[in-house]
Formats: C-alpha cells, structure tokens, sequence
C-alpha cells in the first residue's frame, strides 16, 4: 500500500498531525493508498506559501507568454503519462480505463488550450470627457482554491487549474477524500518534469471537505474558490466564502433531459442516450438521466436503448471490454438504490436493470424506468447514477414545459431535424448548454455552465478567464 503525501510549498509533507487516511478500489473493496488527512494548520501552510508564490517576482513578473510555454510544458508531461494516470485513475475512481484515458487527455488538452491565451488578456481603452487616457487592466485574481469532485478527479482539477495558471493566479487544489490518488500522481509529474513552473504556485491538500474544503472556502487568504460538487456542498461552499465576500464559481447539480422527437435518427439516437446516462455509471452532472420522447416513438426508442446498453458489460474498469465500472463508492451505490426504489414507490415501470450486482465490488446495473411523471423524484432528483428515467409527451410545448420543469439547467440534448424546432428549443430551454443531435459534448474552448440550481459561472473557454482576473480601470488627466 503506497503512503502518499500532500504537495505543500514545493515539498512532499504529511499532514501536520501525522493522521492519515485510506483511500479504496470501489471495484474490490481493497486499499489502494494512505493520504494524509489535513488539518487547519496544514490549510494555513497552503495559504501563506500560496501568497508568497503569488508575491514572488518568478511568477508575478513572469512574461505571459512564458507562463504559456510552462502550461504546454505541463500539457506534454501530462500526454506522456496518460496511460499510466488512467490506470491510477481507473483503479481508484471505479470508471473504465478508457473512460479514464479520454479523461487525462482532454485534461492535457485544456492545457494547451490555456496554454494559448496567457498573453492574450487584455484590458482596454475607454473614451472618456476631457483630455484624459482611461483604460483598464486586468490582473490576476491572486490565491485560488479548487476543490475538486470524485466523479472526474483529474479532468475537472485541470479544468480549473489551467485558466487560474494562465491568469497568473497561484493554485491550491483539494481532491475529493474518495478519489485523490490521480490528482496527486500528476502532481508528482509535474514535479519531476522540467516545466519551470515556481514553486508554491501549485499545491495539492488532502483530507475531508468538511475541514479542509472549508477552512479554505473560508480563509481571509484566499481571493477564490472554485467547486465542482453538489447543490447542498455548494451552498455551503458559497457561505464560508460569504463571511470574506469571497467570489465563488460552482459548477453543481443537473438533470439533463434528451429530448426525442419522431423525425430524429432513433438508432443513433439511442447510442447517444446510453452513453449520456451510462457512462461513469451515470456519476455526472452533466447525464441525461431524463429521456423526454414522442410518445409516437416511445416504444421503439425505449427498447433500442434497451438493446443497446444490454451489450455493455459491466465490472472492474481494468477488465478488457468492460463499458460500465464500479460506482464509486459502495455508500454512494447504497444512496443511489435507495432514491431509486423511493421514486419506483411513487409510480413508473421498471423496464430494466435496478439492482446492484451480486458480486465484490460497488457495481449497478443500468437501469431504465418508463411511466415517469414530472413530480416523481425520480423526474426532479439527481441520483448520480445509472438511472434513466422516461417520460412522453404529444407536443413541442409540452416537451419544452417538461425540459424545463427542474430546479436544475445544466445541459440539455434536442434530437431533430427541423431546423426551426432546433433552434427554437436550443432559445427557449432553460439552461446554460444544449446539444442538438449528439450527447454529451463539449470541448476546452466552449463555455460549460449551468443556469438555475446548476451554478454561477463558467468552467472553459475564454469566459472562464474572466473569473481569474481583477479588473482595475485608471485614469490618467493629461
């Protein structure tokens, strides 16, 4: 069993208080690794080498276009040792090592992608009475903290992590307790690789979110927080940051819905709809866990998606040919089971799958419920696992009052033809994403963001540096 440690300063440290704690393979049960658990004083060593870094001439007078050269420095060390971080991820997440591959790559991509901006934040010029120069600048934000989800460890830390280095902002990363050791072994990368990255810039805490993820939401040295995680821990999140009116980004909850109408190609279709609800073992956000469709081609959908996610098998995400992994945790399994036989009591057929597997490991089948009326939980709830829930319906405007009728607006997917129906929807729905005819898609230079209960900001694209960096207006009377 590896004994890991946290990156603090530039160094590999224990916690302060030498407690530790251990991290599992959901797919066996077996210990994989000890983290230390972290304490306060830790989280006060991460703040204060954090503003020293942020302070020091190497970075905070770094050329901007160097700190590009440094973020595809860390992009080709990341690409160089996919393979072996998907492994790491894989094992301890649960997910497929292909999964995790595309994972670490798309990480390495968000990279680069920053990589390409570093020189490009710019203030402007403003025109002003009088015989005055009025412009702004815009700076770096200062010590950022990210406290990361166990559903995608690496991707969603580098997805944050890349537009705060490129800013020139200093990075302190907390890893989910669940799922730390992939996060801490691309630290080690980029440690050992020659990146030229300062030290202290980026640091990596371990330990539980509810001591260390809020003494950092909370710290009076740190100028930002992003999370990624749910509704109820980012309410909290967005409280501790309120006592220092600290500026969050949260990227929450969803309950995406696919939304089928009878002109759409319903093979493809229905290949899109597993693989938006199937994949990760449906522990995303982002999941179309709601198939709204005509109810012309209800039956005929229904059961092609049925067919299809039938021919994935499941078990260990090492396992050759394995599409569905472990859940990632057998507490969460438990908690998604649970909220699935509440909202069969409520009403709905089950149509496939719905139990946990009988073997070792946190595994589930792929489930399918048809008959769900909008006010079941199984409607409006986000189980975070491999739950499909169907309804019908006979018009355009009650599938748009359907897609709408969540607390959530992350990403929604429209399966047509009609170019006007297309656009109409992608208008009218209440979200910060819709996908029209594939599901689910983005990429590092498209804004992810979420409307409603699915959060404040944006993750990606340009607009994500705009979270990362101050804006100062000067004023000069000539």
């Amino acid at each position: 069993m590896a004994e890991e440690q946290m990156w603090i300063g530039g160094e590999w440290c224990a916690a302060e208080s030498g407690e530790t704690s251990d991290v599992l393979n959901p797919a066996t049960g077996e210990v994989m690794a000890s983290v230390p658990r972290a304490t306060e004083g830790d989280v006060q060593r991460c703040v204060e080498a954090s503003r020293a870094a942020l302070n020091n001439a190497d970075w905070k007078s770094m050329d901007p276009a160097q700190r590009g050269r440094i973020l595809n420095k860390m992009a080709a060390a990341t690409y160089a040792k996919a393979k072996e971080l998907a492994v790491i991820e894989s094992s301890n997440n649960g997910k497929t090592f292909r999964e995790a591959l595309s994972e670490v790559r798309y990480g390495a991509w968000t990279l680069e992608y920053f990589a390409g901006l570093t020189d490009k934040i710019e203030g402007s010029t403003i025109p002003v009475p009088g015989s005055r120069l009025n412009y702004t600048l815009r700076q770096p934000l200062g010590v950022t903290a990210h406290i990361v989800p166990w559903n995608f460890p690496l991707q969603l830390a580098l997805r944050s992590i890349a537009p705060a280095l490129a800013a020139g902002c200093t990075v302190i990363a907390k890893p989910a307790s669940w799922t730390p050791l992939s996060l801490l072994a691309w630290s080690k990368a980029m440690d050992e690789a020659d990146t030229g990255l300062p030290a202290g810039v980026l640091q990596v805490l371990t330990g539980s979110g509810a001591l260390a993820g809020d003494a950092l939401a909370g710290h009076s040295g740190v100028d930002g927080v992003v999370l990624t995680g749910g509704v109820p821990t980012g309410k909290t999140v967005m409280a501790k940051a309120s006592e220092q009116l600290t500026p969050v980004t949260l990227e929450l909850g969803g309950k995406g819905a696919n939304i089928v109408f009878p002109d759409a190609n319903l093979r493809y279709a229905a290949k899109a709809i597993c693989f938006g609800i199937f994949m990760n073992a449906g522990q995303m956000c982002w999941a179309g866990s709601r198939l709204l469709v005509h109810e012309d081609i209800h039956d005929e959908l229904v059961e092609a998606v049925c067919a299809e996610v039938s021919k994935w098998p499941v078990g260990p995400g090492l396992e050759d040919g394995v599409r569905i992994g472990s859940l990632v945790h057998e507490r969460h399994r438990s908690e998604v089971l649970e909220k699935l036989e509440a909202g069969l009591a409520e009403g709905g057929s089950l149509v496939l799958g719905g139990k946990a597997l009988d073997r070792d490991g946190a595994f589930m089948e792929a489930t399918v419920v048809t008959g769900v009326d909008r006010s079941h939980l199984l409607f409006q709830d986000e189980l975070f696992g491999p739950v499909l829930a169907v309804t019908s319906f006979s018009s355009d405007e009650e599938a748009l009052e359907l897609a709408n009728d969540t607390p959530f607006g992350l990403l929604n997917g429209v399966w047509t033809n009609n170019l006007s129906r297309a656009h109409s929807f992608a208008r009218d729905l209440e979200c910060g994403m819709v996908s029209i005819n594939e599901y689910p898609i983005t990429f590092p230079q498209t804004a992810f963001t979420g409307w409603k209960h699915s959060g404040i900001g944006v993750e990606q694209s340009q607009d994500a540096l705009r979270f990362y960096t101050k804006v100062k207006n000067v004023n000069v009377k000539l």
